[in-house]
């Protein structure tokens, strides 16, 4: 455990001027960012006595070995700084607002040629504008189905889309007009993108000015004698009325604010946002987050110092290009410490005035409270769920430390798997779990190269294999930051165990690795699957560990998980080497022509029946590549495309 004494700055070296600083652990990943007004007195409260800070910032502190700062001019560039910086790095002792994914959205591809509507979940995307969250995915449903009718707007997949367009009918909403049907040229891309606009102004509140045109419509379809067509302008506008009742409204028309309240214990805190646009509640969100030591140290500031937090990583990553994301007020329990930076901020990503504000009586102080019974409501969900789910896995990883006698509990398990057919197409997965969680931004997969060596079995040798390449690229990865981009390097971090998929063989195969390449601090086992005995290195008989044990289930879903990534590779590797095209073998097609072959027609199939005449229509084809195309599709393979390409 490093000692904070021995990466203390020099005294007086640090500066005075404000700035945001990095802890970094002893393999050079970034554990903590944070920002100051003043980073001399900031920093030297962290190698203050170690016995007066909070036990999470004493954790920090002894973790890391080196600290680093940058200077910034003003509070306004700490602030945007420090959020770029977590969002690169994803430090583990910052606080982190990740999606709830039981909160679904509804999301409209503006970045497409025909903008589609549907429901999503996960990470936001540039070019996507979203509405919502809805508190069900049947709520987005419902409502589209209702705004169909007024809005026909595309919904289907870029698949079905594609498919309608190359066989030249529209689907069913296409026929019943909830849909424009712009996949068969109903619509011009501009007249779809018009719809698709009036669908998100309607959303964002602009409600009114739809309503009074379609009853104008009505009116004037009425006067006209036409009844067919009022009555359908009737159900639209009824649609919408109801549509828009779905909606609570809490405040007066026009309000556009997102209502924070916080709810917490010593050691986490429950977040919900209300999203209220022109006065009705639009949809919501929920965090629960562990407090940080800054946090924890903050005393009676706690929430001024979580709601500077919240801001800054909720505006700065859902913000879109346009900052339409951000509200014009946001109504939050206390004012962070450096509100009027945080206001300059929230302006520039919205593009125009917003204010950060506590609501004092009425309308808005109640919206606040019941906000805040809802953070509580959801804290007391979290702990009955995390009780169970967090103390089965530090059992877990306590059982595995004790049955395999490890210095520490294997904080970080990789696992190997080998993936192949009748000892071809031979692919390997390693998959990452860390506190026994999976880390899926730290998979990767191989590609076997090496035959496996003289009188060891084809799964042995890959192990070794990639035990070889996946450590040798940790010990060459030095210093362990890629210097041009300022990440981590790919295996820069080794684990505390590395499980292989094998019994004894696969188990000594992959120490007599280590050892050769000195890697003396991680531990091997496997886990043969027969009878889910733990093997390890140099002892004759395996470990057994009971059945129903908490740490065989997390060693199990460890070896599951890392199996099914490596079938996954593999089928996708077949399948693509399956589906090779006929036409890859014809000499000077390239891939823009085979690509407009294929859309013209459809498939392989139906190009191998075209004529040579129909091949010469598409843009780009001539006629001695069209009867290339034919000899290579009918059989002639590459000679007869070859004679064909020189006019035999």
């Amino acid at each position: 455990m490093p000692d904070p004494i021995t990466y203390r700055p020099a005294a007086g070296s640090i500066p005075v001027e404000p700035g945001v600083y990095k802890f970094r652990d002893p393999h050079g990943r970034v554990i903590y960012v944070g920002k100051a007004k003043s980073l001399r007195s900031r920093l030297n409260s962290y190698f203050a006595d170690m016995y007066s800070l909070h036990p999470r910032t004493r954790q920090m502190v002894t973790t890391a070995a080196s600290v680093e700062w940058t200077v910034v001019t003003t509070e306004v560039e700490a602030l945007q700084l420090e959020y770029n910086w977590i969002k690169e790095f994803d430090p583990r002792f910052n606080v982190r607002y990740r999606d709830d994914k039981s909160y679904p959205v509804l999301a409209v591809t503006l970045n497409e040629e025909f903008p589609r509507l549907f429901v999503y979940r996960g990470a936001r995307r540039k070019g996507v504008r979203y509405f919502g969250p809805y508190s069900h995915a049947w709520a987005i449903r419902e409502t589209l189905d209702l705004l169909l009718r007024v809005f026909p707007a595309r919904t289907c997949s870029a698949g079905v889309f594609k498919r309608h367009h190359q066989i030249g009918r529209p689907c069913l909403l296409g026929y019943i007009d909830k849909c424009s049907a712009p996949c068969v040229g109903k619509v011009s891309p501009d007249e779809h993108r018009r719809i698709v606009e009036d669908f998100c102004d309607f959303l964002a509140g602009k409600t009114d000015r739809f309503v009074k045109s379609i009853e104008n419509r009505m009116r004037t379809a009425s006067d006209d004698l036409d009844f067919e067509l009022a009555a359908r302008l009737r159900d639209d506008a009824a649609a919408l009325k109801r549509a828009m009742e779905k909606q609570t409204v809490v405040l007066g028309a026009g309000t556009d604010a997102d209502v924070v309240a916080f709810t917490g214990d010593d050691l986490e805190a429950a977040v919900q946002v209300f999203h209220v646009r022109d006065g009705r509640v639009r949809g919501q969100r929920g965090w629960v987050v562990e407090k940080t030591g800054d946090v924890l140290e903050a005393g009676e500031d706690q929430d001024a110092l979580l709601v500077e937090q919240f801001l800054t990583q909720f505006y700065g990553a859902s913000a879109d290009e346009t900052g339409s994301s951000v509200p014009r007020e946001v109504l939050v329990p206390a004012l962070p410490p450096n509100s009027e930076e945080v206001e300059e901020w929230l302006t520039t990503l919205r593009g125009s005035q917003v204010k950060v504000r506590v609501p004092q009586r009425g309308d808005k102080k109640a919206l606040m409270e019941t906000v805040q019974r809802n953070a509580g409501e959801a804290l007391t969900q979290h702990k009955l769920k995390r009780a169970s789910d967090f103390n089965a896995r530090s059992a877990a990883l306590q059982g595995i430390q004790d049955a395999l006698e490890l210095d520490t509990a294997p904080l970080r398990i990789e696992c190997v798997d080998i993936s192949h057919i009748q000892g071809t197409e031979v692919v390997a997965s390693l998959v990452v779990f860390e506190d026994g969680l999976p880390r899926k931004q730290d998979y990767r997969h191989f590609a076997i190269k090496e035959a496996a060596g003289e009188g060891r079995s084809d799964d042995v040798g890959s192990i070794a294999e990639v035990t070889r390449r996946r450590f040798w690229r940790q010990k060459q990865a030095e210093p362990t930051i890629d210097e041009k981009t300022g990440k981590p390097r790919r295996f820069a971090y080794p684990p505390n165990l590395y499980v292989v998929d094998g019994g004894a063989p696969q188990v000594e195969a992959a120490a007599a690795v280590l050892d050769e390449l000195e890697i003396h601090d991680v531990a091997v086992i496997g886990l043969a699957k027969r009878l889910e005995e733990v093997w390890v290195p140099g002892e004759p008989d395996p470990v057994i560990l009971p059945r129903n044990s908490e740490s065989l289930f997390l060693l199990q879903r460890v070896r599951d998980e890392a199996h099914r990534f490596a079938i996954t590779y593999h089928r996708n590797k077949r399948s693509r080497k399956m589906t090779e095209s006929a036409l890859d073998s014809i000499p000077g097609l390239g891939e823009t022509r085979k690509k407009a072959l294929v859309v013209h027609f459809g498939s392989v199939s139906r190009l191998s029946n075209a004529s040579v005449a129909e091949i010469t229509a598409v843009p780009g084809i001539g006629e001695t590549t069209a009867r290339s195309v034919l000899a290579a599709l009918s059989g002639g393979g590459t000679e007869a495309s070859a004679d064909a390409c020189n006019g035999d």
